[in-house]
């Protein structure tokens, strides 16, 4: 069996390792292609340009490269054509795969499968037609959104989100990184503002500004800011005047499970969390951390996409759990004086938001079969 994956950013790579890995248990005879990161190389695939290339997002960022990019979709669809795999898999990053899937069935049948459907149920509900065109099977990571790409004519499975398969951090291993880090019994507040160089680069000065009027009231509270490895020296010299004696949480020169194991008891230990939307939100419901969430676009991708939504909350906790429980400061609502005043709003009380956070689990798929290996299944299934 011979399978062309590929992915364009760090998520997408792992839940591509994950498929792949569920793949090979199920058919020991696959063969992969493709493009990747770490996670789906470790699984034996040997990218075809670095995966790297692909992780811009925002128009602001995108126009810069658009040539490079066109360039790469072109080249990267010829590729599949010409070696006429058993299926296409494109995962998330629809800018780039939605597109080489198009040109790949203008010149073949080859089965397409797209893992993460696009959110229809918060913007452009046209996508979901516009995607049926190319895909034939969607791999969905909510339980809400199979119905959606049905609707259109594609087969879709709920397969899990990743979250639910990783590992949680036990007391022993949240005891050895108190000791590592000398915290003793000190109340922890994780600070995230970003993984990407722009996010970052947006949100430090409103978050560094939030952390001090909210900290004038708790001085209990020590922040602990896990970076990641690519934006650690932009974070580092970001909090340089942050208050409260932050902790940096560096993941250069660990290896990939240390830093993972690192983090997972970092969020384990946090009392609350200020941090940038997106996937994290997850990871901190897994580990029941309260949190606010902030979050702020370059300006003119806010004015294109700002009218465009029609659900009031991007947070997948809220959106899982049917709930309004986690505060989303967004834009130009995300100001010092707003996430100050969120915090100490879920810092008071926090019971609903770990309520919310149990259900949005169990409805991920928490206690099932890993994610991974169910989306594995359904790519079998629907090959027959």
């Amino acid at each position: 069996m011979r399978v062309f994956i590929l992915a364009g950013e760090p998520s997408g790579d792992r839940l591509g390792g994950a498929l792949m890995a569920g793949l090979q248990a199920l058919q020991p005879d696959v063969r992969f292609d493709g493009i990747g990161g770490p996670e789906m190389q470790a699984r034996g695939l040997q990218s075809r340009f670095p995966m790297d290339e692909l992780s811009v997002m925002g128009v602001a960022e995108v126009l810069p490269k658009y040539f490079h990019l066109k360039r790469r979709i072109a080249e990267t669809a010829q590729a599949v054509i010409d070696t006429r795999p058993d299926v296409l898999i494109t995962i998330d990053s629809p800018d780039f795969s939605l597109r080489v899937a198009r040109k790949v069935k203008e010149h073949s049948s080859i089965r397409t499968v797209h893992y993460v459907a696009p959110s229809v149920w918060a913007w452009r509900p046209k996508r979901a037609a516009k995607m049926a065109r190319v895909i034939d099977h969607v791999l969905a990571l909510l339980p809400f959104e199979p119905p959606y790409m049905e609707a259109e004519g594609m087969m879709c499975d709920f397969v899990g989100h990743p979250v639910v398969a990783d590992p949680v951090a036990t007391p022993d291993d949240i005891a050895r990184f108190r000791a590592e880090h000398g915290l003793g019994d000190q109340k922890l507040m994780l600070v995230l503002p970003g993984s990407r160089k722009g996010e970052v680069t947006r949100l430090s000065a409103d978050f560094g500004a939030a952390l001090r009027l909210f900290l004038s009231r708790h001085p209990d509270l020590r922040p602990v800011i896990p970076a990641a490895g690519p934006v650690a020296d932009l974070v580092r010299a970001a909090i340089a005047d942050w208050p409260g004696h932050p902790l940096i949480l560096d993941p250069r020169g660990q290896d990939a499970q240390t830093a993972a194991a690192h983090k997972r008891a970092a969020f384990a230990a946090g009392d609350l969390a200020l941090a940038a939307s997106g996937t994290v939100a997850l990871e901190l419901a897994a580990a029941r951390t309260p949190m606010v969430i902030g979050y702020k676009v370059q300006w003119l991708t806010w004015q294109i996409v700002k009218n465009m939504f029609f659900v009031d909350t991007a947070n997948l906790v809220n959106l899982v759990s049917d709930t309004r429980v986690v505060p989303e400061c967004i834009a130009d609502g995300c100001t010092p004086q707003a996430l100050a005043q969120a915090l100490d709003a879920v810092h008071a009380d926090p019971t609903a938001q770990t309520d919310a956070m149990d259900l949005t689990m169990d409805r991920l798929g928490r206690g099932g079969d890993a994610p991974g290996l169910r989306a594995a299944r359904a790519v079998l299934r629907g090959l027959g």
